[in-house]
């Protein structure tokens, strides 16, 4: 639902443009009251569309491409897929080699146009691929890679958000430690944490060069910088990230 939110919110698709589909054993309430259309119907829900979007679980996806591969059309669809470990070359040996096919990794600031989505396509040349692209770089930034990385992007586009906002919310707990109330202290880290990446998306640089512009010769930073760095801070990041894309190869 957050793609479809970002895609409203984007203005490039009305609300009655979007279908999505859920298993008979869902609610749809939340999706009608979005205003978008929703059924329990996936062979129906993708007979008109122009961009089929599989965003499920890996162990669903298979039986999904074979539900609707007898009524989808290569000549006027393009196939988008957010599942994690599917490989074109699976998708294919399901639908066939003549679909265009886009495997995106956003994450759920997409549903406000601010996701890091990552791409690959099996026609990389094709303009069906500028196409879908030109819509996700309207619901945030953009990174074209080959289809290789795309486990290592799971990890660090879309599993980042989790690890960023889990030392987000350290952060604020610390602040209300010092003497903030959590609303106060909440707000705070949002707003450093936004600034700092927008010092680094604005102006090119390493984090470590504007790290360098706060940190004085026997200063309170350098001194929490450390300390941190004795507990392990970026080890302990770095190694979950590692660690998180050692068990990419067990979720299917």
């Amino acid at each position: 639902m957050s793609i479809a939110k970002g895609m409203i919110k984007s203005g490039l698709f009305e609300k009655r443009d979007i279908t999505i589909t859920r298993a008979p054993s869902q609610m749809l309430d939340d999706l009608t009251e979005l205003g978008v259309n929703a059924t329990h119907d996936n062979t129906a829900a993708v007979l008109n569309a122009d961009y089929i979007i599989l965003a499920v679980q890996p162990r669903q996806a298979m039986s999904i491409l074979k539900q609707i591969k007898d009524v989808i059309n290569p000549r006027r669809q393009i196939l988008i897929s957010v599942v994690s470990g599917l490989s074109f070359e699976e998708i294919e040996s399901v639908i066939g080699k003549d679909f265009v096919i886009v495997r995106i990794m956003p994450n759920t600031a997409i549903s406000i146009c601010e996701s890091m989505t990552c791409l690959c396509c099996n026609r990389p040349t094709s303009g069906e691929f500028d196409e879908v692209k030109a819509i996700f770089d309207k619901l945030g930034m953009t990174l074209v890679i080959e289809e290789k990385m795309m486990a290592a992007a799971t990890v660090l586009a879309s599993c980042g958000t989790a690890f960023m906002l889990r030392y987000m919310r350290a952060a604020a707990q610390g602040g209300i430690q010092i003497g903030f109330h959590a609303s106060e202290a909440q707000l705070i880290v949002s707003q450093v944490a936004k600034g700092a990446a927008a010092l680094l998306l604005e102006n090119g640089m390493h984090p470590e060069q504007e790290i360098d512009k706060v940190t004085t010769p026997m200063g309170v930073t350098i001194k929490g910088l450390n300390e941190m760095e004795h507990n392990g801070l970026s080890s302990a990041v770095i190694k979950g990230i590692v660690h998180s894309f050692s068990e990419m190869g067990n979720i299917k």
